[in-house]
């Protein structure tokens, strides 16, 4: 299988702590892979350093076999947070897609033909078309997450990072959009989407991997049965109600045991957690959202 995704022994160090340690991980074309962990685990640190935009210790990323840093965001499309972008601002949805063209077209240029035709085919898609006249502000929230989207696949990329899209949405919007991460990976996009939603994610993704600062497990849903490594991922017990809804096999011995001492908290993988500020390593900065040409509020074309 061709991998446009390609992580290997990553590694990320923020403020002399460690982040992310030896991640290795591959997307395959037409695969929807959903990153499940904790708060603080490091998730939107990787999509950052898969963008360039935080320093890599060591290992190397690879998006559809380019690992310079500016091919790489060529080649990769960012789905950010809702909460990271400025719906009030006064611009249509048409406007806000084809600012996604900015990449390839250039600062201070001109949108040309080819450019308003792909944000028409983004927006067609999603299933947007129809509102490309519409102000962001007067947009639902499942609206705007699928203009985000648009965003994205306006300028044609191989691979779609999705950071936890389903936040704040109610369960008709999350299944609309869970269709359409679906028809894109059918469609051939390598999809890697971080969530919080682990029984969504075990029935609509080809492969999940668990994350808490390094690689605990990956596979398909079927082969993470086990509630040991959940359990390790999430320092929860392994009867935990917040794994009850994933069917995993628990250990045979009566009384499930907790999770060892041993294991990090999320405090000992960020101290910073739950604070956002610049030295919080999972905080999104507006700044390098806009470096990396993900916020729709960057200018259009």
């Amino acid at each position: 299988m061709n991998h446009p995704v390609d992580v290997t022994n990553l590694a990320v160090t923020l403020g002399g702590r460690p982040v992310l340690e030896d991640i290795t991980l591959q997307v395959g074309q037409g695969e929807l892979v959903g990153l499940l962990g904790p708060n603080g685990a490091g998730k939107t640190t990787l999509f950052r350093a898969m963008l360039g935009l935080v320093p890599v210790t060591r290992g190397q990323v690879s998006i559809d076999g380019h690992t310079d840093v500016d091919a790489r965001r060529i080649a990769c499309g960012y789905v950010p947070q809702r909460h990271d972008v400025a719906w009030s601002f006064p611009m249509s949805v048409h406007d806000a897609v084809l600012g996604g063209r900015v990449r390839r077209v250039g600062w201070l240029r001109r949108a040309g033909t080819e450019d308003y035709l792909a944000a028409q085919r983004a927006l067609h898609r999603v299933r947007m078309e129809h509102l490309a006249d519409r102000p962001l502000g007067e947009l639902s929230g499942g609206q705007r997450q699928r203009v985000l989207i648009a965003r994205a696949l306006a300028a044609e990329p191989r691979v779609l990072l999705l950071d936890e899209p389903f936040t704040g949405l109610d369960m008709p919007t999350q299944e609309v959009l869970t269709d359409l991460f679906r028809r894109l990976a059918e469609e051939g996009e390598a999809l890697l989407m971080s969530t919080h939603d682990l029984t969504g994610a075990a029935a609509s993704c080809d492969r999940m991997v668990l994350i808490r600062r390094r690689v605990i497990a990956e596979g398909s849903p079927a082969q993470l049965r086990d509630a040991e490594p959940w359990s390790r991922t999430f320092q929860v017990r392994l009867d935990s109600p917040l794994l009850a809804g994933l069917g995993l096999v628990l250990p045979a011995a009566e009384g499930a045991p907790t999770v060892a001492e041993s294991v990090p908290t999320v405090a000992d993988l960020d101290p910073t957690a739950g604070s956002a500020s610049a030295a919080d390593p999972e905080s999104t900065d507006a700044a390098d959202l806009v470096a990396a040409g993900s916020t729709p509020l960057e200018g259009s074309c």
